[in-house]
């Protein structure tokens, strides 16, 4: 099946400002998606139930359930669904907050529409190349990671990883004790230019950290190096 021929991604906006939505769907549409709205967390999840989609983009800040539950809850069910959210909150911690939760990305509001685009076709271009040749399964430390299977094995418990967390550690494992530079892992996980500046990869590095060290504050396998990027390790 050729490109052309593929049905159109079917993306699910969960967005209880009607402006924002309105011109969050309109731009969707025109670039060819197809686009179902909720307006609160209870609908979204409704509809999760009865329709799969391809991309959720979700509000921070909804009326009744918020944003962070409907985010636990859908990666609990769906632990593949890419998640882009949506906050107006600026301070660090709620941001992260989302991450933790299972996001793959936010965009803090007020946000170019032109950037939203562009971050919802990186999402959607990641998910069409998870096909082709299985990926291996990697240990290191006292951790196992089947990455065909998208799950951590380790001290703290089995993990669920999100596509883009299987990306982040697919560069690491074939870039052992290798400097790979944040401009790196911008362009090959997220798809993203290499001079956009974004917390969302240190956030991650967060997640990783906090999956597999045995003390995230002092990281034996994914270290920092300052002002350039990070090194794996696998002992």
């Amino acid at each position: 099946m050729s490109p052309s021929d593929q049905p159109p991604h079917h993306i699910l906006v969960v967005e209880d400002e009607p402006h924002i939505a309105q011109g969050l769907i309109f731009n969707l549409e025109h670039e060819g998606f197809v686009v179902t709205h909720a307006e609160s967390g209870e609908e979204a999840l409704r509809l999760l139930e009865h329709a799969p989609v391809d991309l959720l983009v979700l509000d921070l800040m909804l009326p009744g359930i918020s944003g962070l539950e409907v985010c636990r809850r859908s990666r609990e069910v769906y632990p593949q669904l890419p998640i882009l959210m949506l906050t107006a909150l600026a301070r660090d911690q709620d941001r992260i907050a989302g991450l933790a939760q299972g996001a793959d990305d936010y965009l803090a509001k007020p946000f170019n529409l032109e950037e939203f685009l562009l971050r919802v076709k990186a999402i959607l271009r990641r998910v069409q190349r998870q096909g082709g040749a299985p990926r291996p399964s990697y240990r290191f430390g006292d951790n196992r990671v089947d990455l065909q299977g998208a799950r951590a094995q380790t001290p703290r418990g089995v993990f669920d990883l999100t596509e883009l967390e299987v990306r982040m550690l697919e560069v690491f494992f074939a870039r052992e004790k290798e400097l790979v530079t944040r401009q790196e892992l911008l362009r090959k996980v997220w798809g993203m230019a290499p001079d956009t500046e974004t917390r969302t990869l240190d956030n991650f590095i967060v997640r990783l950290r906090k999956y597999f060290e045995k003390n995230p504050a002092r990281p034996v396998h994914f270290r920092t190096v300052r002002g350039r990027g990070y090194r794996f390790f696998r002992e």
